[in-house]
């Protein structure tokens, strides 16, 4: 029978646990197994032996949650799939997985930006945004345990779902999160497929080292056969090794390019007067669009909740702690990067750099030929390894998603070879969309916009609904203000990516990547 907790009350039903292939299970807090107790009118379920008088409960956050243990909702599934089947993680992971997820190639678009803000603003816009997004980051990080019912918000989505309901996260934040995810591996593909070619082109002296080198598809062929065998980790926590070294190039390669530039020095004839059309609407849109690409450059929002997922947690020791200890480490290196590649980036190069590809472009552009060939294959190489690395985090949330549709339907975990064929069908789905929108990096100020609240405007209307700050606190107004300029502004970016991309058009070549 159901035991009696310690103000008196019943326990709820019994909640019956598929076998575990892991001690960590979410929504818990601790390490124990999922609580396992007798039917009333059911033969007894056989649990783990147990001296003590107090059941194994799903969160050690004590007696406030014993005594609303009957309003948690269990998830046993969760012990299957690849965020949570592994909760052994640490500071380190958390600052692995950040790093890699939170900077990218998107960071070497950012000059673009400056060449419409100019100087002052174009500095200001990104200080500006990476307070925010820092700030924002922090809510979520909180918001992932509630002090509540004990739940771990081991998803974004699922946040978003407890907090607004199913229609609300519908509507609003199942299509940006999955496309953050889906969209990144597949413009992962365009960059590192195009890097492949380039960096064989430098190792073969720009002559090829055979008589038919490969098409730009055959590269992103090679590039996709690589994230996909690699994608067969089983979960998360496995691939912290994967985001370590994915972190480091990422790192590597945003530091060699801001220097190079740098020690290059100034393009003759660069000017740095800002880009002002003829029309005020075309200059006005062009600023928004600006401000897109200065937010496309902070992303991992995401995935933040997943990675804090794969972290045990205690009442003395709760995951918000290492996790948010690892974010820190984290976005110093961040800004570290994304500051003096953008900076750097537009002292050299000023309104001259390309619009397509930023940085990336441009260093082969105008130091193709004076820069060591050894130093230009270094960068490629770099891009390509810490491509490899992000696929796999990004997809690991699409992986997530569509085991967890088998694991409720079948009420068993996914077989090895279920789990080899769809994530190979992930990878190479993404892979035809590569092929078939290869100009989806011409779409950075519009993919800004759509990603946008994710980062800056739904964790601040989250935090407001969950912990409800006092009205007209400090606290209140500055969740209220963040989040209703975070709304209104990626409605204007999203506005204003249509509009740049109708009125100065983009080369649109489908099934033709260059």
């Amino acid at each position: 029978m159901g035991e009696v907790v310690e103000d008196g009350s019943a326990m709820s039903p019994p909640v019956a646990a598929p076998p575990m292939q892991t001690q960590y299970n979410s929504p818990s807090l601790s390490r124990k197994p999922l609580l396992l107790i007798e039917h009333p009118n059911s033969a007894t379920i056989k649990t783990p032996t147990n001296n003590s008088r107090t059941p194994n409960f799903l969160t050690p956050l004590g007696s406030p949650i014993r005594r609303a243990i009957k309003m948690s909702k269990l998830d046993p599934h969760d012990a299957w799939l690849p965020i949570t089947e592994s909760r052994n993680g640490n500071a380190y992971y958390a600052a692995f997985h950040t790093l890699c997820s939170g900077i990218g190639i998107q960071a070497l678009l950012v000059p673009i930006a400056f060449t419409v803000l100019g100087w002052a603003w174009g500095v200001i816009s990104l200080t500006v945004a990476f307070v925010w997004q820092l700030y924002t980051l922090g809510l979520l990080v909180q918001l992932h345990e509630s002090t509540e019912n004990g739940m771990r918000y081991s998803r974004y989505l699922h946040l978003f779902t407890d907090t607004f309901g199913d229609k609300m996260a519908n509507i609003f934040a199942a299509f940006p999160i999955m496309y953050l995810s889906g969209g990144t591996c597949v413009a992962l593909i365009i960059v590192g497929g195009g890097t492949m070619k380039i960096f064989y082109s430098i190792v073969c002296g720009g002559h090829g080292c055979t008589t038919k080198p490969l098409t730009t598809v055959e590269w992103y062929l090679v590039f996709t056969c690589a994230a996909v065998l690699l994608s067969q980790l089983p979960n998360l926590n496995s691939i912290a090794g994967v985001s370590l070294v994915g972190a480091i190039t990422a790192v590597g390669y945003c530091t060699i390019m801001w220097l190079v530039s740098v020690r290059e020095g100034r393009l003759e004839g660069v000017s740095y007067d800002r880009v002002r059309p003829a029309s005020d609407v075309v200059w006005f849109f062009g600023i928004l669009n600006s401000l897109g690409i200065i937010a496309f450059a902070f992303r991992g929002h995401n995935l933040i909740l997943e990675i804090q997922a794969t972290m045990p947690s205690s009442d003395k020791k709760p995951s918000h702690v290492p996790m948010w200890r690892g974010v820190k480490i984290a976005y110093l290196i961040v800004a570290f990067c994304i500051f003096p590649v953008a900076i750097g980036g537009y002292w050299a190069y000023g309104r001259k750099i390309p619009e397509n590809g930023g940085m990336l472009s441009a260093i082969y552009m105008y130091h193709g030929r004076d820069t060591a060939p050894f130093i230009l294959g270094l960068t490629s190489l770099f891009i390509i390894i810490s491509a490899v690395s992000s696929f796999q985090i990004y997809a690991m949330q699409m992986f997530d998603d569509m085991e967890s549709k088998y694991t409720k339907k079948k009420n068993q975990p996914c077989p090895w070879w279920l789990r080899v064929i769809s994530r190979a069908m992930f990878g190479y789905g993404c892979f035809f969309v590569a092929v078939a929108i290869p100009f989806l990096g011409s779409l950075a100020g519009l993919i800004g916009g759509i990603a946008l609240p994710v980062t800056f405007a739904y964790p601040c209307f989250m935090w407001l609904k969950i912990r409800k700050p006092k009205k007209l606190s400090l606290m209140w107004w500055l969740n209220w203000v963040l989040g209703i300029a975070g709304s209104i502004l990626s409605v204007l970016v999203i506005a204003a990516g249509l509009y740049v991309v109708i009125d100065t058009g983009i080369k649109v070549s489908f099934f033709k990547p260059e």
